[in-house]
């Protein structure tokens, strides 16, 4: 970034056409990749003018020790403009094609300064070894700088396979961590987890989406007291809240609606609830989540950077993030859903991620994912699906009738799944998140 290159990450889990969307997107001159990925990358390859390759040589391409052996060793000149262009970030594409945000070099360093700060609650030192154990071009990746810049270790692991997961714990060093509530899920699922095994791990992160109440208080109990949520979105680069692992303690053990809860804004973070007018709500209601700081990116580029209908703008400073939230008394923030996930089924507004919290209570659920489907009578119908745990044993049938009564029990009837599958998996997006989207686009179209 010094040299005044802007870096654009691919996700090795997108799809080839995705790539070439953001490669024509952002006009990218230079592909850097790994010869692992030479035959899907072909598309790619004819849009750039040039090809480094780690691993492998073909013709056309630089080896990329080569390439560096090239290089001027005299350093680069640090006299940068802190707003100039560091990364393009594209979104994983869960609302349409990838957009790129703008991160800037101040953006880079507001979440150096928070990640220390307000996530790791000191300066990491030569004794740390972070995992990255999901892919270095999400939230993982945030972690390189304040790692690499005060000198500690970093393992970046090629899958994430959760019995590798502990081993990488328990024998090669490894002692802090970022996972998506998937990852913990599966990471629960496995036999003969306990803390024991788990007991170098100085911090476990979450985030990248809600983790249910009961997911919280078993990861506690079977893996480390030692939880960090945190809450970002790519155009405003995390922490922006964080939930520290003092709040964990105390919703374990005083008060449980903190466990909802994303936590109190990190330093220089501002953050409004607001209407559908962009009027600010009082305390205790939910509206849009807004922020201002310098986390918060320039903007989009290239095609989404010109379209007016992009839901996620800056207006005036603010990010809308299109999250649904609330604020307490005590300035922490409330999560509620997006706003393009919210259900209206009969007229009433309904949040999915209610449902999910409580279908989860359930010992067999493993994961959850609630849905509104096109339906001629309500509008939409609340769908759920789940997936249970390993090796369960319980009949389908009275499983999924006890999921009901249990919904039937805790939450207003016109909130209840009409429609409860148990499937096999899920799949996931690029980020590990559970892919909503695909599906709904299947369930929907099956109803045609």
């Amino acid at each position: 970034s010094t040299a005044g290159l802007c870096r654009v990450a691919l996700n090795y889990r997108l799809h080839p056409n995705d790539w070439v969307r953001i490669t024509n997107d952002c006009g990218a001159k230079v592909l850097i990749m790994d010869a692992k990925f030479w035959d899907e990358s072909a598309p790619v390859r004819e849009l750039v003018d040039h090809v480094i390759l780690i691993h492998g040589e073909h013709d056309g391409t630089t080896p990329y020790e080569a390439f560096l052996a090239k290089q001027d060793s005299h350093a680069f000149s640090t006299a940068i403009d802190p707003d100039s262009i560091v990364s393009l970030n594209y979104s994983s594409g869960t609302t349409g094609n990838p957009k790129g945000a703008i991160r800037t070099h101040r953006n880079r360093t507001a979440s150096l300064n928070n990640i220390v700060s307000d996530i790791l609650g000191r300066v990491p030192n030569e004794t740390d070894c972070w995992v990255h154990a999901g892919p270095v071009t999400h939230t993982s990746g945030l972690f390189v700088l304040p790692y690499f810049t005060f000198g500690a270790k970093q393992i970046v692991l090629a899958k994430y396979d959760p019995e590798e997961f502990i081993d990488v714990i328990q024998n090669r060093g490894g002692n802090a961590t970022a996972l998506v509530p998937t990852m913990v899920a599966r990471l629960l699922a496995v036999d003969g987890i306990t803390k024991e095994k788990m007991a170098n791990l100085r911090m476990l992160g979450y985030a990248g989406a809600p983790m249910p109440p009961d997911q919280i208080k078993q990861c506690h109990e079977r893996i480390t007291t030692k939880m960090v949520q945190y809450y970002g979105l790519v155009e405003a680069i995390p922490p922006v809240t964080v939930l520290s692992e003092a709040d964990h303690a105390l919703g374990l053990s005083e008060n449980p609606e903190l466990l909802t809860s994303a936590g109190n804004p990190c330093v220089g973070v501002e953050i409004l609830i607001v209407d559908e007018n962009g009027k600010e709500v009082p305390v205790g209601e939910i509206g849009e989540v807004i922020t201002r700081g310098d986390h918060v990116m320039r903007g989009y580029y290239g095609a989404a950077g010109q379209d007016a209908t992009v839901t996620k703008a800056v207006r005036d400073g603010w990010l809308h993030t299109g999250d649904l939230g609330r604020i307490d008394a005590d300035n922490r923030l409330y999560l509620v859903d997006r706003k393009g996930d919210m259900i209206i089924s009969g007229g009433y507004n309904i949040y999915p991620r209610e449902i999910e919290d409580v279908i989860a209570e359930i010992p067999e659920v493993l994961e959850v994912a609630v849905m509104g489907i096109h339906d001629v009578e309500w509008g939409q119908r609340v769908t759920a699906m789940v997936t249970l745990v390993p090796n369960s044993t319980a009949d389908h049938t009275e499983l999924t009738n006890r999921i009901l009564e249990h919904c039937k029990a805790r939450m207003a009837s016109y909130k209840k799944p009409k429609d409860l599958r148990i499937v096999a998996e899920f799949p996931l997006n690029s980020t590990g998140k559970i892919a909503k989207k695909i599906l709904k686009q299947q369930l929907e179209a099956e109803g045609k």
